[in-house]
């Protein structure tokens, strides 16, 4: 599955980013997938490369781009949990400064840029994310309902904006939760908010997960928890996006 370095202009300059997608000369549906905290990296080409071997164009961008292009820090091939909080120390300024504002205006540029990529079809697109990604993908899918057909989070801060941030969605949702990021209460509250919103959606808590449990580069990783997320993921677009 080929890997296709990329520039997307922006209103404050070009967004590295990368492509993962079939490389059979045929267009395929779009997913915009956002990283977690800890940004682009090996993992993500991975993960990127496993949903394009499903038949999609994926494009992940670095959204610290502002700060240089992606690994914006240095960090092994390897997170373990005792250097995870020295590393996040490192981000957190980075992440402080990507205001909703930015956020806003980046989803543009990427759905813009994705959906004009030779390789994708015409119609709707995904818009996916992990971590605090999976807060950005449902901004960007919250500020782009004519767009955006599907979206999926991951071990991600989905609450945070509170339940008006439902509000504006029109796609069809799925949120996969760490046991230790949501109490059974928070999930119920949370998934009233759904209700209120009369979205379509499943929202989760995955059995025996941490936070971060999709990064196969921490100690983290919950491999059964990493298929849940395929398991949910897949259906989802599939559902969504097969007349695209």
């Amino acid at each position: 599955m080929p890997i296709k370095m990329l520039q997307i202009p922006t209103t404050d300059g070009p967004a590295d980013a990368f492509a993962a997608y079939p490389d059979h000369g045929e267009q395929h549906p779009g997913v915009l997938m956002y990283a977690d905290a800890l940004g682009v990296r090996p993992v993500l080409r991975e993960m990127a490369r496993e949903l394009a071997g499903n038949g999609y164009y994926v494009l992940v961008p670095n959204f610290f781009y502002r700060h240089g292009p992606a690994p914006v820090v240095e960090f092994p091939e390897f997170i373990a949990a005792e250097i995870r909080p020295a590393v996040v120390a490192q981000l957190m300024p980075m992440i402080e400064a990507h205001t909703a504002e930015r956020i806003l205006r980046d989803a543009d540029a990427y759905l813009e840029f994705l959906t004009t990529q030779p390789e994708v079809a015409a119609g709707p697109v995904a818009v996916t994310g992990y971590c605090i990604g999976g807060l950005l993908a449902t901004r960007t899918a919250a500020a782009h309902p004519d767009r955006v057909a599907a979206l999926a989070g991951f071990h991600a801060p989905v609450g945070l904006d509170g339940p008006d941030s439902f509000a504006k969605l029109t796609a069809q949702v799925h949120f996969g939760h760490a046991e230790t990021d949501l109490t059974p209460e928070a999930l119920g509250e949370l998934n009233q908010a759904l209700d209120a919103a009369g979205i379509d959606y499943t929202s989760e808590i995955y059995p025996g997960t941490v936070h971060g449990f999709t990064m196969s580069d921490t100690d983290a990783f919950n491999p059964s928890g990493m298929q849940r997320h395929w398991d949910r993921l897949l259906p989802l677009l599939e559902g969504t996006l097969a007349n695209s």
